[in-house]
């Protein structure tokens, strides 16, 4: 098993710092914090380099704003506390713009918006992703998520086994210790089509619960910056209209995954 990005030193990704031309380098400084251990939408590569869509949705704001941005990675249970304490200025780590969540930080507009899916062993005898086809069974979903909060929601009857990440409840469903997990329906088909994910299949897309899913990802801010707020939403829509949003999807996806 290998160790989890989120537990890379900061020190260790200081070098990650983004320097987009040198129209920036007197721009504003933005530490932006993500989690690096969430495929394909960020993710800490073993040669230290942050990679995927968050990441150069990331940058390609920071192009917008003509700000010098650097990225540190955070444990995904320990960010809006690290955002609190100043250790960044800005989250971009796929976060789902709740009700609970915006009782403890300001959010952007979105940015993307995907709904959950329930992923199983190719094997399983379960063949419908409803709470009646999974009483008595277990679900892994990764803690402090949008989608723990689901299966405790949709899934009363289930058992929910919740994961400091995701690699540990691929784990656990590739050795049959759960009997599914909920995830983003672009991070669990991604893996299920890698060779790392080749023992599981999606079962099912989930219904998108708003109360709990929320609009889609925003980026998190702390409470009352508006200023910093008011630029990333204009860049979201800058880079929205110029085709850089585009490009970057494309990169990574073959439908449009800023959703209605």
């Amino acid at each position: 098993m290998r160790i989890s990005p989120r537990f890379f030193a900061a020190a260790s990704i200081a070098a990650l710092s983004l320097f987009a031309g040198n129209a920036m380098a007197d721009g504003e400084k933005i530490i932006i914090g993500t989690e690096g251990a969430y495929p394909p939408f960020n993710n800490l590569e073993a040669d230290g380099t942050l990679t995927g869509f968050d990441i150069d949705i990331a940058k390609a704001l920071c192009v917008e704003m003509k700000a010098d941005c650097t990225f540190v990675t955070q444990d995904w249970d320990g960010i809006i506390p690290a955002l609190q304490a100043k250790k960044f200025d800005a989250i971009i780590a796929s976060m789902s713009i709740t009700p609970e969540r915006k009782e403890k930080v300001d959010f952007t507009d979105k940015y993307y918006n995907t709904g959950p899916a329930l992923a199983v062993a190719k094997d399983s005898p379960i063949t419908e992703g409803t709470e009646a086809a999974f009483e008595g069974k277990v679900i892994g979903a990764q803690s402090s998520t949008t989608h723990s909060n689901y299966v405790e929601a949709h899934f009363k009857k289930s058992e929910l086994k919740a994961y400091p990440t995701t690699d540990e409840y691929k784990l656990d469903l590739i050795g049959g210790r759960v009997d599914g997990v909920v995830d983003d329906v672009v991070v669990l088909s991604e893996w299920v089509k890698s060779e790392a994910g080749s023992c599981c299949k999606i079962l099912a897309k989930l219904p998108i619960d708003i109360a709990i899913n929320g609009p889609g990802a925003g980026i998190a801010l702390r409470k009352g910056d508006t200023a910093l707020a008011e630029k990333f939403n204009a860049a979201i829509k800058a880079i929205r209209a110029n085709g850089e949003y585009k490009k970057i999807n494309d990169k990574y996806f073959d439908f449009d995954v800023y959703g209605g």
